[in-house]
């Protein structure tokens, strides 16, 4: 007799696309979870999902909270709310995987790693990019010396916006809005490119010299958004690695997310191709191409790999693959490049 496998019991607050595409679909696709109920300030948001996944609707987080049978939370609230749902449920005895950004700013992502300390839970943040295969092949690669020592590399995410995307699908959604949001693309693109730097590299963020700006985003009213659609930035990590990352809402051609790093002995480019994952060409004029794994996109939304390693995590007992530092970082690099960019100069980034 097969021993009964042991589900972790969810709930899901905030019920967006995010919570639609990933979340709920890749609990409901994992046979040690179990999905308890749905919370979101829209009740005909959280039905819809509960109608597709089963679970009960909770009339607020409050509710949510209460239910002794809720074992964890996955937070998909508005980036206001990260901190205040995130410190509420780990005070309450729930595991939380929080989306990014991890919070409004690094104060509010201090207090909930502190937390997290206080009281054992697991912290876990949604950055997803270095869950996706190819970047695990190609920090292999790099681990290995496919490339030689690495001497600087550039990032980009680019797409048409999150009006185009979100749950609203106009330019009334709440990541135009600067009291929902706090970040515009920065924190909404730039926030996955920046952790991916750090997990490639194994290094961190040192210091970033930054242009924010807004060039064509408008809001309901037809005004220009008080939130950045574009971010260019360079950097410095904390080995001397130089690089540079651009993210923008403002590309309405293909989706762009590239990196591509150059060593001594050759270059890597990854998602760069439109045949290969990875190509890595060599100074003595070899190549060789991965076929790895596809990216996700807007449209063609894939397995993220986040929600498998979140409940496994709580079953094992173990430290999550991205921690509450990891995101408190993160978002440092995003403050350091508002803050450059306001500034005119180079800004240090105030690592925890």
């Amino acid at each position: 007799m097969k021993p009964a496998v042991r589900k972790v019991r969810v709930a899901i607050a905030g019920c967006g696309k995010i919570a639609r595409t990933r979340h709920a679909p890749e609990y409901k696709a994992n046979p040690q979870a179990e999905i308890i109920g749905f919370y979101d300030y829209n009740r005909e948001h959280a039905e819809e999902l509960a109608e597709i996944y089963g679970g009960k609707v909770y009339d607020s987080y409050e509710e949510l909270l209460a239910d002794e049978t809720v074992e964890a939370v996955s937070i998909c609230s508005p980036n206001f709310l990260h901190s205040t749902h995130a410190i509420q449920a780990m005070r309450a005895g729930k595991d939380v995987l929080c989306e990014k950004p991890m919070a409004a700013d690094v104060a509010e992502a201090q207090k909930m790693i502190d937390v997290q300390k206080e009281t054992g839970r697991i912290l876990m943040l949604g950055h997803n990019q270095r869950f996706v295969r190819t970047h695990i092949r190609a920090k292999e690669l790099l681990e290995a010396g496919a490339i030689g020592d690495i001497l600087s590399l550039r990032t980009n995410f680019k797409h048409n916006g999150p009006e185009a995307w979100s749950i609203e699908s106009s330019n009334k959604t709440w990541f135009f809005s600067k009291s929902k949001a706090g970040f515009g693309v920065l924190g909404d693109l730039g926030s996955h490119k920046l952790d991916l730097v750090r997990y490639l590299m194994g290094d961190e963020i040192e210091s970033i010299f930054a242009m924010v700006t807004t060039l064509d985003k408008r809001d309901a009213e037809g005004n220009l958004i008080d939130l950045d659609d574009n971010a260019f930035c360079t950097f410095k990590m904390r080995n001397g690695l130089p690089g540079t990352m651009s993210v923008s809402w403002t590309n309405y051609g293909v989706e762009d997310n590239s990196t591509v790093i150059y060593g001594t002995k050759g270059t890597m480019k990854i998602f760069a191709s439109e045949l290969d994952d990875i190509v890595v060409d060599l100074n003595d004029g070899t190549s060789a191409r991965h076929h790895v794994s596809p990216m996700s996109t807007n449209t063609n939304q894939l397995s993220s790999g986040i929600i498998d390693a979140f409940i496994r995590s709580i079953v094992n007992g173990t430290e999550p693959p991205v921690t509450g530092l990891d995101g408190r970082n993160t978002l440092a690099c995003l403050e350091a490049a508002t803050k450059s960019s306001d500034l005119g100069r180079w800004v240090q980034v105030d690592l925890g």
